[in-house]
């Protein structure tokens, strides 16, 4: 039996410092921090990229570079979002633990051209559980808290869900993964999070 591992990025894994982001972006579309917001992020649509609308890269910078009405390379745009992503040394040990135990993987919500690019964002989770590991919600056509996206990561490692455990600073993410009996955790701290792991192996191990 492998267990499955499967950890957010954003507020879990990484401080992800959006106002640096945003600040860097509003720089350069000239638009102040609301507008530059409404435009894209309070407009839904990266809600829908990352639900895997586009489900191609180039399209995802096409859009949003017409919309909010500014050209930006895919460099830069990676650029600023790894600029804006801290790794967390403890959390990243709780990951390490976790990959000890069973398969280690990231499922965070964002657009496929982030997806594609994760080990840019966040290099320090490859040596630990393997670019091929590393996904955005867009990879799998739907977002959390939808339980289709984690029906969608079951399948894709053949994991039992009574198997697999999840772990999000979101209740609802976490409720999501839940209703469809994946052992969730909502993230505290990094303490906490490594009880929870050690946790549901014990318990998972011993069934």
């Amino acid at each position: 039996m492998t267990l499955l591992f499967v950890f957010d990025m954003d507020d879990v894994l990484y401080d992800y410092r959006w106002r640096d982001r945003m600040d860097k972006l509003t720089a350069i579309t000239g638009h102040d921090l609301h507008e530059l917001r409404r435009r894209w992020w309070i407009s839904g649509l990266e809600w829908k990229a990352e639900a895997g609308d586009p489900s191609d890269p180039d399209e995802y910078l096409r859009r949003v570079t017409e919309v909010i009405g500014a050209p930006v390379s895919r460099e830069e745009w990676v650029r600023i979002r790894s600029e804006a992503t801290h790794a967390r040394p403890a959390a990243l040990d709780a990951v390490r633990r976790a990959a000890e135990l069973g398969q280690v993987a990231l499922l965070t919500n964002n657009g496929i051209l982030i997806h594609h690019h994760l080990h840019e964002v966040a290099p320090e989770l490859v040596p630990i559980m393997g670019r091929e590991h590393m996904h955005a919600s867009a990879s799998f056509g739907a977002r959390k808290p939808d339980p289709l996206v984690f029906e969608r990561v079951l399948a894709h490692y053949g994991a039992a869900a009574e198997n697999t455990f999840f772990a999000d600073d979101l209740v609802e993410n976490v409720k999501g993964a839940e209703s469809i009996g994946i052992t969730g955790h909502v993230y505290v701290d990094e303490a906490s999070l490594l009880a929870a792991i050690e946790a549901f192996a014990k318990k998972a191990l011993a069934a």
